[in-house]
């Protein structure tokens, strides 16, 4: 009387575990005929295949996970990307400036101190400073 096999279909036609099928031992000889997925599906509406009720402890949320220093890594590479197209943008700027107007070299790199302090928000606030001093 091993009826591992029907009880295997069982679980695969109903979406269940194994575990959670029961049969109803009066009807047994009706559930060893049931070859088909649609037998099965047959007898559990009929009440001779049953599905045992979940148990179970009660589901915990887990706690959110705080911000450590692995989580920052990303925003801080994209900030420092940022900077760096940033600065690399406006110290090519300041070369050519450099060159076409022929300024001096500590003129050039009191500049480009400022430029390292992010004091220029673009090229045209770089350009704004750059009409002023000369």
């Amino acid at each position: 009387m091993n009826l591992r096999k029907k009880k295997m279909l069982a679980a695969k036609t109903l979406g269940v575990g194994k575990n959670k099928i029961a049969f109803v031992k009066s009807r047994i000889d009706e559930i060893k005929e049931a070859i088909t997925k649609q037998d099965i599906r047959d007898l559990h509406n009929e009440g001779a295949i049953l599905i045992k009720q979940v148990m179970g402890r009660k589901k915990v949320e887990r706690k959110r996970k705080k911000i450590s220093v692995g989580n920052v890594r990303k925003k801080i590479k994209a900030r420092k990307r940022k900077y760096i197209i940033m600065t690399r943008k406006l110290r090519k700027h300041l070369k050519e400036w450099g060159k076409n107007k022929g300024t001096s070299k500590t003129h050039v790199e009191g500049v480009r101190k400022k430029i390292k302090n992010k004091e220029f928000k673009n090229k045209f606030n770089l350009n704004e400073y750059l009409k002023t001093i000369g």
